[in-house]
Formats: structure tokens, C-alpha cells, sequence
């Protein structure tokens, strides 16, 4: 399995907006700054995350995007299947399952796929303010 950008940048965005949480609407311009993603590839990730309902949207001078639920209700896991799509180390190891009787090694994918779930899903994006906030508070020169 390997993420793309859109993965890694759609919970980047998330993130930034986690952060950001204060009721207050975040233009795209600033997102696009902060994270160093064109404004361009930007509103390609905003559109999947605006579908997938993670997002408020607001038109105009005073407008932007905002979470549309609190940081602790976004799954990480859910927020990366739905930039990215299946998260399954291979093909057979997704929803439709794996046959498994002609594949010897069925079960370690299946063991694979199912670290993978677990990983990403045992995080919120809660969790990654909080590990934000505390790297931050560790740097030191």
C-alpha cells in the first residue's frame, strides 16, 4: 500500500482545519500556504473532502472551509479510504474478499490488511492535534 499526496494532503487539510477549529471560516488561499499545496491541486482535495460531508463550506470575502463535526468524530482511516479508495495491501484483500483456497500466502495479507485497518482507524484527528501540539511543545534549539 502506498498513499498518494491526495491522501497525505487531504489529512494534512484536515488537520490544518483541526487546528484552526474556532467557528471562524478559513479561506483556501491560507490553507494552501500553510500546507505549500497549490490552490489549484488544493481545490481538488476540498471537493472529495466537501463530498464526503467532512466539510462546511462558505462563499465570498469572509469565506472558506471549516470541519462539519468536531475533531474527535473524523476516523483517520476514514478520511484516507476516501481520498484514496480502498487502503487494502492488494486487490483481493478488499471489501469482495480473497478466495484464499488457491493462494497460499491469503493469510498473510489478510493479517497485513488487517494491521492496516486497525492502525488508522485506532486515530482521530483529535489525536493528531494532540500529537501536533506536543511536538511542538518538545522542539527545542
Amino acid at each position: 500500500m502506498k498513499i498518494s499526496t491526495k491522501g497525505r494532503y487531504s489529512l494534512r487539510v484536515m488537520l490544518d482545519l483541526a487546528v484552526r477549529n474556532t467557528g471562524e471560516y478559513i479561506p483556501l488561499k491560507d490553507i494552501a500556504s500553510r500546507q505549500e499545496i497549490t490552490v489549484k491541486y488544493l481545490e481538488q482535495i476540498i471537493s472529495i473532502l466537501n463530498k464526503a460531508g467532512y466539510l462546511r463550506s462558505l462563499r465570498g470575502n469572509s469565506g472558506g472551509y471549516q470541519l462539519a463535526r468536531s475533531p474527535e468524530q473524523y476516523i483517520v482511516g476514514d478520511i484516507l479510504r476516501t481520498a484514496e479508495g480502498s487502503l487494502a495491501p492488494l486487490s483481493c484483500q478488499e471489501e469482495e474478499g480473497c478466495a484464499g483456497a488457491c493462494c497460499p500466502t491469503a493469510q498473510f495479507w489478510a493479517g497485513l490488511n488487517r494491521v492496516i485497518t486497525e492502525y488508522v482507524d485506532q486515530y482521530t484527528l483529535a489525536d493528531l492535534v494532540e500529537q501536533q501540539a506536543s511536538a511542538a511543545l518538545d522542539y527545542s534549539i
